[in-house]
C-alpha cells in the first residue's frame, strides 16, 4: 500500500496574504504593524482583526531588512546558568521589553578570540542595534573591546569603564567583611571566585582592602570556582585547624558547601564562625542558618543598562554611576565568642 506524502511543507503566512484576506493593500498591513499613524482607526482595527484571526507573526529578518530597524539588541553572555548572569539577563530582558525591544542571547563556548568572534558575528547577522556584553571574565571583556563593530556596546563589567554598567563589587565586599569587623572577628578567612572573573577580583580586592583599612591580619584568600562544591572541601580542609572565626565567601554557593562542612565537623555556626556570602539568591533565606550575604539589585541593573543603550542610540553619551550592594544581616554572623 502507498501513502502519498506531500513533500511540500505548508508555507508560513505572509504580509500579502494578510492584505489579500484583509481587502487592503500590502502597504497597509505594513503600516498597521509597525504602528503608523497614518491610517484609520476603523482600517487598522479591521487589518488588526485579520492578523490575530489568521495568527499572523512578522518575519523579524524581514521586517529588520524593510525597515533598517530590527528592535533586537544583542546578548553575549558565558556561564548564564550561574546565578548572577541568568539574573542579569532576565532583568535586562524585562527593561528592553519595556522600551520596545527584545533580545537574541549568543552563549559562548568558550573565552577564545575566535568563539567570541564568531558570537558577535552571530549576533550581528542577526542586524541587532545593539550589544550588551554579560561575559565577566577578563579575557572575553578584552576581546571584545578591541573589535570595530557598527553598533553601540555595553558591558556589564568593571566600574568606572566608559560605555559599562556595574555593580561595585568592591564596595559589596568591603561591607561583608566590615561587618563581620564590627561584630569582633580579626581572623577572617576569604573564599575566592575564579580570578579571571572580574566581579570574583573586585571581591577580593574589596576583602584585602578593608582588612588593611582595619589593619586586621590578611591571609591569602582561597581561588575557588562559585561552586557548593568547592566551598565543602575547602571547609573540611580549613576545619582541621580552625585559626580563624569567619568566613566571607565569594559567593552564596560556596557559603552553602563551607556550612555543610561545618556541620559535618560538627562546627557550629554562627556560635563557632561566623559567614558571610554574596548575591543573595532566593534559597540564601532559607539556609540553615539563614546566610548574612550582600544582596545585588539586577532589576535597577537591568533598567540601567537599557538606558545607557537608549541614550547611545540617539546620539547621547551616557555614563552610569555603579550600583552599591547591600548588606543583608541574618543568623549566619554573630559576635565571637571570645568578644
Amino acid at each position: 500500500m502507498r501513502v502519498a506524502v506531500d513533500s511540500e511543507p505548508p508555507r508560513a503566512l505572509n504580509i500579502r496574504d494578510v492584505a489579500r484576506e484583509a481587502g487592503v493593500s500590502y502597504q497597509t498591513v505594513s503600516r498597521v504593524l509597525n504602528g503608523s499613524d497614518r491610517i484609520r482607526e476603523k482600517t487598522r482595527e479591521h487589518v488588526q482583526s485579520v492578523i490575530d484571526r489568521l495568527g499572523y507573526r512578522p518575519n523579524p529578518v524581514a521586517r529588520a531588512l524593510s525597515t533598517s530597524r530590527s528592535r533586537t539588541i544583542g546578548v553575549l553572555t558565558a556561564q548564564s546558568s550561574l546565578y548572577g548572569p541568568a539574573t542579569a539577563i532576565t532583568a535586562i530582558e524585562f527593561a528592553a521589553r519595556d522600551a520596545g525591544y527584545r533580545l537574541s542571547v549568543a552563549n559562548l563556548r568558550s573565552g577564545e578570540p575566535d568563539a567570541v568572534r564568531t558570537s558577535v558575528d552571530d549576533l550581528l547577522s542577526q542586524a541587532v542595534e545593539a550589544i550588551i556584553v554579560i561575559a565577566p571574565q577578563q579575557e572575553v571583556l578584552s576581546e571584545v573591546g578591541g573589535m570595530s563593530v557598527d553598533v553601540p556596546i555595553v558591558a556589564l563589567g568593571p566600574s568606572g569603564e566608559r560605555h559599562s554598567m556595574a555593580m561595585d563589587q568592591i564596595a559589596g565586599a568591603r561591607a561583608a567583611v566590615g561587618h563581620l569587623a564590627d561584630l569582633g572577628h580579626e581572623f577572617i578567612v576569604h573564599l575566592a571566585g575564579p580570578q579571571n572573573w572580574t566581579e570574583a577580583e573586585a571581591r577580593m580586592v574589596g576583602y584585602l582592602r578593608e582588612l588593611d583599612a582595619r589593619d586586621l591580619r590578611v591571609r591569602a584568600p582561597l581561588l575557588g570556582d562559585w561552586t557548593a562544591q568547592f566551598g565543602y572541601e575547602a571547609g573540611l580542609s580549613l576545619l582541621r585547624t580552625p585559626d580563624f572565626t569567619a568566613v566571607f565567601a565569594g559567593n552564596d554557593s560556596m557559603a552553602l558547601g563551607f556550612l555543610h562542612a561545618c556541620r559535618e565537623r560538627g562546627v557550629r555556626v554562627p556560635e563557632d564562625i561566623s559567614i558571610v556570602g554574596f548575591d543573595d539568591i532566593p534559597e540564601a533565606a532559607h539556609f540553615f542558618p539563614p546566610l548574612t550575604t550582600v544582596r545585588q539589585d539586577f532589576v535597577e541593573l537591568g533598567r540601567r543598562t537599557i538606558r545607557i543603550l537608549m541614550a547611545q542610540l540617539n546620539g547621547e553619551d551616557v555614563v552610569q554611576e555603579p550600583l552599591i550592594p547591600r548588606l543583608i544581616v541574618r543568623a549566619s554572623s554573630a559576635a565571637p565568642r571570645s568578644s
